[in-house]
């Protein structure tokens, strides 16, 4: 008899089992950075920019999605039948239960090859120093003369040469046509930039052309155009292709512009730029020149002022000042002199008044003279009969001496009667 197992195996949503492939794919690596090679069926665009197709070869079909921000990179278009080479990741697109390769990039196959040639030359040129930053070297700001490298028959050479008129029209253009695809290009371009140097010696050159697929750009991924660009005594823009692509060219040149008409621009100042420089420079030279007319005009008047100085009126009119302020002082010191001497005077007067013999004579003193008039000093001058004069206040008296008494017996005698 069969055993029956002891547990039922788990029954699955559809929901869990796609969740479950879909970590599968995801969680493989080797799924995750694919390149596929196919041809291009049931190619379709909507409105919303991503693009749907299928990839299929002669035994199986791979349905595609590419992204519209990825899709915007591309520089070819797309179309049924188109053999390309796709690099993605694969994954599962849950609501209809299919994987799909989910494209981030897509070149037409045959590429592959030369990308790869690319690559090589590439490490082989910067290995060599070719792409050091340190040997590019600046643009001049105001160029002169600038040498075009591209086919003259290009729209490439019309939308530069529209930019350099509206830009700076000042500038005198050069053109050194030659092939930009095919087999003699390489030699042709090599020969235009050497051309340019020896016989014009421009200020810059523009080394360009328009978009196209990797063969059509494949001119400029040559190792002799390359070497010419980094030997070039003037400074070279590259402005090839559109701005995804990458040549070899870009990688050698002073600057690497994403388009032609970008390069005409990098190379060029803007004449509404130059406008407004002028306009603030003519600015700040009539603000000079106001500054440096205000200076003179401070120093001519500093001059004049030293001139008036000196001249014989001025000198007279100074000392005619100096003489009104000496005489002014004059008349105040003789009114201080005079009030001095006032004060001195007042004095001398009180002094003599004080020393009066009549001011004496009216607190109660007498003077005493002889006849003839001479002043008695002491009783000695004196003797007895002789006639005086008492002089008072308001009269004099007229006696004759008695007696004599000396200072000793008036002292005593008033001691006796006290």
């Amino acid at each position: 008899m069969m055993q029956l197992p002891l547990f039922e195996p788990p029954i699955w949503t559809v929901g869990q089992l796609t969740h479950y492939l879909r970590d599968l794919l995801e969680g493989d690596e080797e799924l995750q950075d694919l390149r596929v090679i196919g041809e291009i069926s049931n190619f379709a665009r909507p409105a919303s920019g991503h693009l749907y197709f299928t990839l299929k070869d002669s035994t199986c079909s791979l349905k595609c999605v590419m992204w519209r921000n990825a899709a915007a990179r591309l520089n070819f278009p797309l179309r049924d039948g188109l053999a390309v080479e796709v690099h993605g990741s694969l994954g599962i697109y849950e609501t209809a239960g299919q994987y799909q390769l989910y494209a981030d990039q897509i070149r037409p196959a045959g590429e592959g090859a030369l990308y790869q040639e690319f690559l090589r030359l590439k490490a082989r040129l910067e290995a060599e120093g070719l792409f050091d930053p340190a040997r590019k070297r600046p643009l001049p700001a105001w160029p002169q003369r600038i040498g075009i490298v591209t086919s003259p028959t290009g729209a490439a050479l019309r939308d530069m040469l529209n930019t350099l008129r509206r830009r700076y029209p000042l500038v005198e253009v050069t053109l050194a046509p030659t092939a930009v695809q095919g087999e003699e290009a390489p030699q042709g371009i090599i020969a235009a930039l050497q051309a340019l140097n020896q016989l014009v010696h421009p200020d810059i050159i523009l080394v360009a052309r328009g978009g196209g697929s990797i063969e059509d750009l494949w001119a400029f991924n040559d190792e002799g155009v390359a070497r010419a660009i980094a030997a070039s005594p003037a400074p070279v823009i590259s402005g090839v292709g559109h701005e995804t692509d990458f040549t070899i060219a870009d990688f050698v040149s002073d600057l690497r512009a994403p388009t032609p008409t970008a390069a005409a621009e990098l190379a060029t100042p803007n004449r509404l730029d130059l406008s407004i420089m002028l306009d603030e420079r003519l600015q700040r030279l009539a603000r000079g020149l106001q500054q440096r007319l205000s200076a003179l005009r401070w120093k001519h008047n500093g001059l004049s002022n030293q001139f008036s100085l000196r001249s014989p009126l001025m000198r007279i009119r100074s000392q005619r000042q100096q003489v009104d302020e000496l005489s002014r002082r004059l008349g105040q010191e003789l009114m201080h002199q005079q009030q001095i001497q006032r004060l001195h005077l007042a004095g001398i007067q009180q002094r003599l008044a004080t020393l009066n013999p009549a001011a004496i004579l009216r607190r109660g003193y007498a003077l005493v003279v002889q006849p003839d008039g001479k002043i008695l000093r002491s009783v000695t001058q004196v003797s007895p009969n002789q006639e005086i004069v008492v002089r008072m206040q308001d009269g004099a008296l007229h006696a004759q001496i008695k007696t004599i008494q000396p200072l000793g017996q008036v002292a005593a005698a008033t001691e006796e009667s006290q």
